[in-house]
C-alpha cells in the first residue's frame, strides 16, 4: 500500500480502540426510517451486470485490481455525493456521537495543510514524511487547532474512520456500499473506462476531478480549481448522476480487504459480493486530492487500496448506499 493513500500506521503511542468488528455497538439507537424517504435523494442503480476490475498498464499489481470479471448486482441506491460536513454535523447534533479522531486526540494531516496554530506530534510515517500526526485534528478542525469548517459546509467530511462512517450510515437508515456497488456506480454505465467520464483524464483541457496538480508532495498548483478538498458536488456528475467518484476524498467501503479473494470464479464473488469474511483492513476507493500520476494514480475507477478501520486522515470520507424499496 502506498502511504500517500492511507498512512495506516500509528506514529504516536495512542491505543486505537475498537477491533475490526461490524458488530461494535452503536452509542445511540438508530431512529426508524421510511425506506422511500431514505432513498428519495439518492441515485438509483438498476439491477444488472458490469465488468468489474481492470487491467490498466499503470495498475498496481499487488492491489488485485484484476482480473476483470462479470459481476451481477441487485438494484440499489447510492448517495450522489460524499457525505458533507453539514450532513455529518446533523448526525452529531442528533446523536452526540464522538468520532474516533476526537477520542484519540489527533489525526493525520498533509504537511502542507497543517494550520499555523496547530501542534504537530512526534512521529514519522515510513516512506511518507508528508503525513503529520496533528493534535486536535478532527472533522470539526480538519487542519488541527485553529482551523474550522465554517466556510466548508458543502465539503466532504474527513478525519472519519470506518467505524464513524458505519455509525452515520446506521443513523441515516443506510449502510456503506460494497466495493462492487461503489465501482458500478462510479463507472456510470461505461464499460472498462479508466475514469467515471471516459478514458481521457482532461478532455479538451477540462478537469473533471480534484487531484494533485504539480510537483508532489511539494507544490499543488490547483490547476483543477482546488488545493485540498472540493465541494461534494464539484465538477460534472457521471452518467448515473454520481459526483466526484475520482479524486477529492477516498471513500470507505463495507468490504474487508483482499488482493486475491475475488480472483477465483465462484458465485460469492460474482453475484452481490460482500467481500471476504475475514481481514484486518477495509477497502477504500476513488483516490483523493493527493493522488498524482507520478506517485499514486489511484483515481482510476478500477484502482483500490485499504487501511485499518480505525484510521483517520484529512483525505478520507464516505458516501452511503441503501436497498431500493419494493414498489
Amino acid at each position: 500500500m502506498e502511504n500517500c493513500c492511507a498512512p495506516g500506521t500509528t506514529p504516536v503511542p495512542v491505543a486505537l480502540a475498537a477491533p475490526d468488528d461490524e458488530r461494535r455497538p452503536l452509542p445511540f439507537a438508530p431512529p426508524a426510517r421510511d425506506a422511500v424517504a431514505v432513498t428519495r435523494r439518492m441515485v438509483s442503480i438498476p439491477a444488472g451486470e458490469f465488468r468489474m476490475g481492470g487491467t490498466d498498464p499503470d495498475a498496481f499489481a499487488a492491489d488485485g485490481e484484476g482480473p476483470v470479471r462479470v459481476v451481477r448486482l441487485s438494484a440499489y441506491a447510492i448517495d450522489a455525493t460524499a457525505v458533507s460536513n453539514a450532513r455529518f454535523a446533523a448526525f452529531v447534533k442528533a446523536t452526540g456521537y464522538v468520532t474516533d479522531a476526537e477520542r484519540y486526540g489527533w489525526s493525520y494531516v498533509f504537511h502542507g495543510q497543517v494550520h499555523p496554530a496547530a501542534t504537530v506530534l512526534d512521529g514519522v510515517v515510513p516512506g511518507a514524511p508528508w503525513w503529520r500526526p496533528v493534535a486536535g485534528a478532527t472533522w470539526r478542525c480538519p487542519e488541527g487547532g485553529g482551523s474550522d469548517i465554517t466556510a466548508r459546509q458543502r465539503y466532504p467530511v474527513v478525519h472519519v474512520s470506518w467505524h464513524d462512517a458505519t455509525a452515520y450510515a446506521a443513523w441515516a437508515g443506510k449502510r456503506l456500499p460494497t466495493e462492487a456497488q461503489w465501482e458500478r456506480a462510479a463507472r456510470g454505465g461505461l464499460d472498462q473506462a479508466r475514469f467515471p467520464w471516459g478514458d481521457e483524464f482532461a478532455a479538451r483541457g477540462r478537469h473533471r476531478c480534484n487531484t494533485w496538480q504539480g510537483d508532489f508532495p511539494y507544490a499543488d498548483t490547483a490547476a483543477d480549481g482546488f488545493a485540498g478538498t472540493a465541494p461534494v458536488d464539484a465538477y460534472r456528475p457521471n452518467a448515473f448522476g454520481v459526483f466526484n467518484a475520482a479524486g477529492n476524498v477516498w471513500e470507505w467501503c463495507a468490504d474487508r480487504w483482499s488482493a486475491t479473494w475475488h480472483a477465483p470464479d465462484r458465485l460469492d464473488t460474482r453475484v452481490d459480493p460482500l467481500g471476504p469474511p475475514t481481514g484486518a483492513t477495509r477497502v477504500i476507493r476513488g483516490g483523493s486530492y493527493l493522488c498524482h500520476e507520478s506517485y499514486c494514480n489511484r483515481y482510476r475507477v478500477a484502482a483500490r487500496t485499504h487501511t485499518p478501520p480505525e484510521s483517520t486522515t484529512g483525505h478520507t470520507g464516505f458516501r452511503c448506499a441503501a436497498p431500493l424499496p419494493r414498489s
